[in-house]
């Protein structure tokens, strides 16, 4: 009597988890994740159809790692070898030529670390039942909370929207605090942010990094012009040598304004435009503020916009 194959051991969900994860840090553009997805796929072409490659590289990476989990039984021994090679990985070319190579290759590199560890797991023993379950709920899990969090973004993105499209400037204005604090809480910036009626502008304080920064935020009809700006300056100033600040101006600045502030600052700029990018997804608001700063720091100068960002 012959006996009956026994089925393959599942791939772990947190393995699958995984391998999107590194997908997204050894490949900081989405040109580059396209040409190795592509690769991999050359015999499996099913695994392209209808598949968007001018979205985000996040959820690039996310769909075709979930397209291989959806049909392990057609793509297990594509999906094995893939995350053999990917867990192998000591080199990150596509991450060399950017400006932040050093910082990227070690988070790629800490990815790659994770997914190994998940591969020495899975060659070891059939797991019980109860642990791939328990391992299958947290990646449902990771997945949940990325949809909430995106969620939650595109929900602050509509509503910076209505702000925009509001007649009654002096609501939008009282509006723009709480939404403001919003955002600087998703991303877990600490804000303590209030609105003066006095002067029509948003005063207080977040922290990013372990820094603190002074925020000062206005959503005029007019850019910002110089005199502004040298208030403010003086506000950073005056709390002590190494403080920060942000100031916010939906509307801009005048050229007169970066240009008083073109060598030496103590504080960063942001306009409407940088929110849209964040809210839009094109960027978060950390690597928006960090590269910022490191520009500020590198030329003096407080006036950095989202739309000067490699790749953009």
């Amino acid at each position: 009597m012959t006996s009956t194959p026994k089925p393959a051991q599942p791939i772990s969900p947190a393995a699958y988890g995984a391998l999107a994860g590194a997908l997204k840090s050894i490949f900081w553009y989405k040109r580059d994740l396209e040409r190795f997805i592509r690769l991999w796929a050359t015999d499996h072409p099913s695994l392209l159809v209808h598949m968007d490659f001018s979205g985000y590289k996040w959820a690039t990476a996310d769909e075709f790692v979930d397209r291989l989990m959806a049909n392990e039984r057609k793509y297990r021994d594509l999906s094995l070898r893939m995350m053999a090679e990917v867990s192998q990985l000591t080199s990150f070319p596509a991450l060399k030529r950017h400006e932040s190579a050093e910082s990227l290759i070690a988070e790629a590199r800490e990815a790659v670390d994770q997914l190994r560890g998940l591969m020495d797991r899975q060659r070891v023993a059939h797991e019980q039942q109860s642990q791939f379950d328990d391992e299958l709920l947290t990646y449902r899990a990771v997945v949940e909370a990325q949809h909430g969090f995106e969620a939650k973004l595109a929900a602050l993105k509509e509503r910076f929207l209505e702000l925009e499209r509001m007649d009654n400037r002096q609501k939008a204005g009282r509006l723009f605090e709480p939404f403001l604090n919003d955002v600087f809480r998703l991303f877990d910036m600490e804000p303590r942010l209030s609105y003066s009626l006095e002067y029509e502008q948003i005063d207080g304080s977040l922290t990013f990094d372990t820094d603190d920064y002074i925020v000062e935020a206005k959503w005029w009809q007019e850019a910002i012009q110089p005199h502004h700006l040298y208030s403010f300056n003086e506000k950073v100033r005056r709390k002590g040598k190494n403080s920060l600040g942000i100031f916010i101006s939906v509307n801009g600045f005048t050229s007169g304004a970066r240009e008083a502030y073109r060598e030496s600052t103590p504080f960063l700029t942001m306009e409407g435009l940088d929110f849209f990018y964040v809210l839009d997804g094109r960027l978060t608001l950390d690597e928006l503020l960090r590269r910022k700063k490191r520009h500020a720091n590198e030329t003096g100068s407080c006036y950095f916009p989202a739309t000067m960002f490699p790749g953009e």
